[in-house]
């Protein structure tokens, strides 16, 4: 009787995040149509296109909090598994390379994409006011690899109307480096760096918390990102976004129904077998668009379904969920390139084109199993020198595309330590070809199970 009362105040349907969403997108599009129409216009918003603004760039922010910590803890925790690993050297860079093959055929079907689709192309729209061009080279990615202090942090003061402001940016490739750097050491120091490991741990834990907390607020977010993006740039612009969702859904597809399967089929394994081992974990991965919220349920999934042994799951599992992103740092970041030079009518060169694979494979880290890609957009845009203001027009339709980037970064993070283990001789293949009845948890106790899906949910 308890149990029923709750559900009878709203329908299931109501409280899911999946509507709460669309519901989301519903309403911004049509406060977006009343701002513009209202003569809220980019240079000079009315109360409500201000307001709008405020919510979407108020929700990024939230979210670029959480990169710093997350990715630091994350990476850390993951080299740490290595001790639990026989052969962990050899292992690990299997893995590593396995997550650099897949995403670079990932980015190449990606760019390929927007190359053919042309979503950007004929807006009519120029390139933002003090846009002086592209100014991305190779030398700056190089040089932006080395950190520039512990943390990966910048600052720079501007003077205005004789007021100075001084805004705080952060380099998410130095800060990748850094915790590898401190990870190898950990490992190095042994015994004594053991309380370390635990607070990293435990700090981790924390984090997740937190992050699910700002996913589940993402239909607040959309409704001003969708709105904002509406009332400044109007149905034109809403035209050329569906074309690069489409864009960005049809590649999604390619790598996990065409790709993935060529992968697993090659190493000798069933692909309805793959399928049905991982499904969970990518369900659960496209409602709540975070692979580190996914992350418990991958890792189960990994596990008990696709019969990786638990040692080397517990290393690369982790690992991939904040650097293998084939669909938030490969797919994404590559149709998004092309869309804003075709936006902004920039040329991209071959060269331009090279460089976005190689930031591709080797910036995976910057998305960090967060909700979104905004880290990963920017540094492909930057690194380009192609105009930031991209970033907030493509997150206007963000939250619909994250859903299916998650599911395939999901897919890919299970997929390679499976085949690596496999290549390696230690899968279990007799757990791979087992039948499934659709629950990761059915050899563990009711209640121990019911506990398991339930943290798998809740992070």
């Amino acid at each position: 009787m308890s149990n029923a009362a709750p559900s009878s105040k709203l329908p299931r349907w109501m409280t899911s995040f999946g509507p709460q969403i669309i519901a989301a997108l519903i309403a911004g599009l049509i406060l977006g149509l009343v701002a513009k129409y209202t003569g809220s216009t980019a240079d000079e918003p009315n109360g409500l296109g201000r307001a709008l603004s405020i919510i979407g760039s108020s929700y990024v922010s939230l979210l670029r909090t959480a990169v710093i910590p997350l990715i630091f803890f994350a990476v850390v925790a993951s080299i740490a598994n290595l001790s639990k690993v026989t052969n962990a050297a050899r292992l690990a860079w299997q893995t590593l390379l396995w997550f650099g093959i897949t995403a670079l055929v990932s980015v190449t079907i990606g760019m390929l994409l927007g190359v053919v689709f042309q979503p950007g192309a004929n807006t009519g729209q120029e390139a933002p006011a003090g846009y002086d061009g592209k100014t991305g080279d190779w030398l700056g990615f190089l040089t932006g690899l080395v950190p520039s202090n512990f943390l990966g942090l910048g600052a720079s003061t501007s003077i205005e109307d004789g007021a100075a402001t001084t805004s705080v940016s952060f380099n998410v490739l130095q800060i990748l480096v850094v915790a590898i750097a401190v990870g190898v050491a950990a490992l190095k120091v042994g015994k004594a760096a053991e309380p370390f490991l635990a607070f990293s741990a435990s700090a981790l834990a924390i984090i997740q918390k937190v992050l699910w907390w700002i996913i589940r607020i993402a239909p607040i977010g959309t409704v001003g990102l969708i709105g904002n993006a509406v009332a400044t740039y109007g149905w034109d612009t809403i035209g050329a976004l569906g074309k690069f969702t489409v864009a960005i859904y049809v590649g999604l597809a390619l790598v996990l129904f065409a790709f993935y399967p060529v992968l697993v089929r090659s190493h000798g394994l069933s692909i309805k077998q793959y399928f049905s081992g991982v499904w969970p974990a990518v369900q659960l991965g496209f409602v709540s668009r975070s692979s580190i919220g996914t992350l418990p349920l991958t890792q189960r999934v990994t596990e008990r379904n696709l019969g990786v042994p638990s040692g080397y799951a517990s290393f690369a599992v982790p690992l991939g969920a904040t650097t293998k992103m084939d669909g938030c740092a490969a797919i994404y970041p590559a149709v998004s390139a092309v869309f804003v030079a075709q936006f902004f009518n920039i040329d991209l060169s071959l060269t331009d084109y090279i460089l976005i694979a190689i930031v591709s494979v080797l910036g995976s880290a910057a998305t960090a199993g967060t909700t979104g890609a905004v880290v990963m957009l920017t540094l492909t845009l930057s690194t380009l020198g192609l105009p930031l203001a991209g970033v907030g027009l493509l997150m206007a339709v963000d939250p619909i595309i994250d859903m299916g980037r998650t599911a395939v970064n999901v897919a890919g993070q299970a997929l390679v330590p499976t085949i690596v283990a496999k290549r390696e001789g230690i899968l279990d293949i007799d757990m791979y070809n087992a039948p499934r009845n659709g629950n990761p948890f059915a050899d563990e106790s009711v209640a121990e199970g019911g506990t398991l899906v339930e943290s798998a949910s809740a992070k």
